[in-house]
C-alpha cells in the first residue's frame, strides 16, 4: 500500500526558500503532473483508514485538498465542500482567519448544517494552522467532525485533536525522506 505515494515523494524535487526546503509534489503542488492512479492510491488509502460510517459530507480546504477531496468524494459518493479563500455571503457562511508556516488569510466554509457529521481531509499538514481553522469553522457551524486524515505529515503539528496521517516525512538538503506510514 502507498507505493506510488512513497517512491513519488522520494523522487520529488525540492528548491530552498530562504531557510526552508520545501519539496514539489503532485499531491500538495498539482506539479509537474497528477496521475489517476496516484489519487486513486491515496484516496483508496484514505478509505481504509478513516471512519466513514454516516458521514454526511467531506470537507477540505481550498486548493491542494480539492483534487484529494474529489477522488474520495467520487469513490464513496459522499458529497464534497470546500472551504474557499473567497467570501461568497451564502446564508450561514463561516469565515475563520487560518495562519500556516508560510502564510496567513481568511477561508470561508458554505454547505455545512448544525448536526453535519463531517470528515476532513487535506494534504499536507506541517503547522498545523489549516487545520485548526478548518476545525475552527466547522465546530461554529455546528458540525460533527468524524474523523480527520492528512496525505502528508511534516513536523509534529498539534490540533487539539487526533488526526490520521497516510505518510509522514522529513525533508533536508538531500530530498524527501519517508519516515512512516499511516498512523
Amino acid at each position: 500500500m502507498l507505493r506510488r505515494l512513497i517512491e513519488s515523494l522520494e523522487s520529488c524535487p525540492m528548491v530552498r526558500r530562504g531557510e526552508y526546503n520545501y519539496f514539489i509534489h503532485p499531491i500538495t503542488d498539482g506539479v509537474p503532473i497528477v496521475e489517476p492512479a496516484l489519487l486513486r492510491e491515496v484516496a483508496c488509502a484514505m478509505v481504509c483508514v478513516m471512519d466513514l460510517a454516516g458521514v454526511d459530507k467531506i470537507v477540505t480546504a481550498e486548493a491542494m485538498g480539492i483534487h484529494i477531496g474529489t477522488t474520495l468524494s467520487m469513490m464513496t459518493d459522499i458529497p464534497l465542500t470546500i472551504m474557499r479563500k473567497r467570501q461568497y455571503n451564502l446564508p450561514g457562511e463561516v469565515a475563520v482567519h487560518q495562519s500556516t508556516g508560510y502564510s496567513s488569510g481568511e477561508l470561508y466554509l458554505n454547505g455545512i448544517e448544525r448536526g453535519d457529521r463531517v470528515a476532513v481531509i487535506d494534504d499536507v499538514i506541517s503547522t498545523g494552522g489549516t487545520m485548526r481553522a478548518v476545525i475552527a469553522a466547522l465546530e461554529g457551524a455546528g458540525a460533527e467532525i468524524a474523523d480527520i486524515c492528512v496525505v502528508i505529515r511534516r513536523g509534529e503539528a498539534d490540533v487539539g485533536r487526533p488526526f490520521t496521517t497516510l505518510v509522514s516525512i522529513e525533508v533536508d538538503e538531500s530530498g524527501v525522506h519517508v519516515v512512516d506510514t499511516c498512523r
